[in-house]
């Protein structure tokens, strides 16, 4: 509550309270049967009783006590405004705002009981504000701002210090709690915003994985190839066994141990434990945004949002231990698109993970035991096909810069397969249509086409982490065998320079070797 004033007539019904002039901030009391008001140079108001004694001015007004309160009429054509409305005279009501004059102060008329204060709270000192605002004809600018000034003049000198302090500190207080609400509303829109993206990322990652499915116009460019010639990987395998015996009997002895990976991989809310899916409409058909792309959600029962992937793989013992890459074993970390999404609460999770051997119909389920923290290897396990599979042999001789080596796997996936199928095998394919990821290596594996290629080339540098060689390979066939003239495994393929074909890389094997130690295989 503000400060009252020291004085209050104990005769005194009414008052008015001066809001705006010199006199702003005092009250008028009004005691009397007929009262007269006027204007000094200064725009000052003077109360005077009517006939009690001269005013130096004109008398713009004059007060008529009616009932409780007073009835006030202009005098000699002086402007009267009450509540922002000129009039001759009106009966006064509290809280009417009174401006005396077209330039007069403004004045607010109060009713009191016998002996009352007059206290002006914050609540008056705003409504002051609000209805000066409101009532003066001064232009709409000018208003405002004397508003503002009026209240923060009133709040300074007019209100106790404590009160003054309390309601600085409640500012304060609010000012804080607005800023918290900012700094979250803005994280929760970054975290929108993450979200939007990493779900546009997977989203682009799986419109890449329908970019790369078979679709019959792709099997039907590859007859189109065949009724001419043979594909460049066949050509490769037929000119590799021509060029001698040994290399002949080296593939022919390594193919059966040559596995094709074929899996598929979601995200899956930590949290929740609900997997990414496609969104759906009312028929249960997918959805888009406009650039074309599946729009996903943790909600709702469409279909798994599924990112499908190949590789090579090869038996390394009669336990069913398999060799592979690291990034072929957990595809998602070869994607740096789908590294937001695995840190903003989804994980990874394979959702299916199958292999293929040459000679074997029937697909065998993959697990992962283990993958390497020191380099891009992973173990993995086909326990329900070990008795029918044999292995390959891991070399102790390091290879040496010009030995020939033979490069096995399954570069391109199902595509270098489909290659050498023939014409009626892919017009078969063209018209199941149920065609899929699955059933195109499910087909291949019954007719047996299941079977890798081979390419050979030299060595061309070893390090202690590396081994180079000029042997023709490319996507898919990472995780494969690289052989010497022997049939031992020197290295696994791991990668390749797109920009330079002369050149490809090996993790030796005896990083192979460590990695099955650690995980309780013996090393053959």
């Amino acid at each position: 509550m503000t400060a009252a004033d020291s004085y209050t007539p104990d005769s005194a019904t009414a008052s008015l309270e001066i809001l705006t002039g010199p006199a702003r901030g005092t009250a008028s009391w009004l005691a009397g049967p007929t009262l007269d008001v006027s204007l000094d140079e200064t725009d000052m108001i003077r109360i005077a009783e009517a006939g009690s004694e001269p005013l130096q001015d004109g008398v713009v007004a004059r007060l008529h006590r009616s009932g409780e309160s007073y009835e006030i009429e202009a005098i000699e054509e002086n402007p009267l405004w009450i509540n922002g409305e000129r009039v001759e005279s009106k009966q006064l009501e509290q809280r009417d705002l009174i401006e005396f004059g077209d330039n007069g102060p403004l004045s607010r008329y109060r009713l009191h009981r016998q002996g009352d204060r007059i206290r002006r709270s914050l609540g008056d000192m705003l409504d002051d504000a609000i209805d000066y605002t409101r009532a003066s004809r001064k232009p709409r600018i000018t208003r405002l701002q004397r508003a503002i000034v009026d209240f923060l003049y009133d709040f300074a000198v007019k209100t106790t210090v404590i009160f003054r302090i309390g309601v600085i500190l409640a500012l304060i207080l609010l000012a804080w709690i607005a800023y918290q609400q900012y700094r979250s509303s803005i994280m929760l829109q970054q975290q929108a915003e993450s979200s939007a993206h990493r779900l546009e990322d997977f989203s682009r990652s799986l419109t890449r994985t329908s970019e790369e499915a078979l679709r019959p116009a792709d099997l039907n460019r590859l007859r189109q190839e065949l009724r001419h010639s043979l594909s460049d990987a066949a050509q490769r395998l037929e000119q590799l066994e021509q060029r001698g015996a040994a290399s002949t009997r080296v593939i022919a002895a390594a193919t059966p141990s040559i596995v094709f990976l074929q899996g598929a991989y979601g995200f899956r809310d930590i949290e929740s434990q609900r997997m990414l899916r496609y969104q759906v409409d009312a028929d249960g058909q997918p959805l888009f945004s406009l650039r074309g792309q599946p729009l996903l959600t943790l909600e709702g029962d469409g279909e798994i949002a599924r990112r499908q992937f190949t590789g090579t793989a090869f038996l390394v013992g009669s336990d069913g231990a398999l060799l592979t890459n690291r990034h072929v074993a957990l595809p998602w970390e070869d994607d740096t698109g789908l590294e937001v999404l695995m840190g903003q609460g989804m994980e990874p999770v394979i959702t299916r993970f199958l292999g293929y051997a040459p000679g074997i119909e029937r697909a065998f389920p993959v697990d992962l035991l283990k993958a390497s923290e020191k380099t891009d290897l992973a173990l993995l396990s086909c326990r329900e096909v070990v008795d029918e599979l044999p292995y390959l042999r891991l070399s102790t001789r390091p290879p040496q810069p010009g030995d020939e080596v033979i490069v096995m796997g399954y570069p391109t996936g199902l595509r270098a397969m489909l290659a050498q199928t023939g014409d009626s095998f892919l017009a078969d394919l063209q018209q199941d249509d149920h065609l899929d990821f699955w059933e195109v290596a499910k087909r291949l594996s019954a007719a047996r086409f299941i079977r890798p290629l081979a390419s050979r080339g030299i060595v061309g540098q070893r390090s202690e982490t590396t081994v180079v060689y000029d042997a023709d390979t490319t996507h898919g066939g990472s995780g494969g065998p690289v052989l010497d003239v022997n049939g031992e495994v020197i290295a696994i393929n791991t990668a390749i320079i797109p920009e330079y074909g002369g050149s490809n890389f090996g993790i030796p094997v005896g990083y192979a070797r460590s990695l099955l130690i650690e995980a309780g295989y013996e090393a053959k």
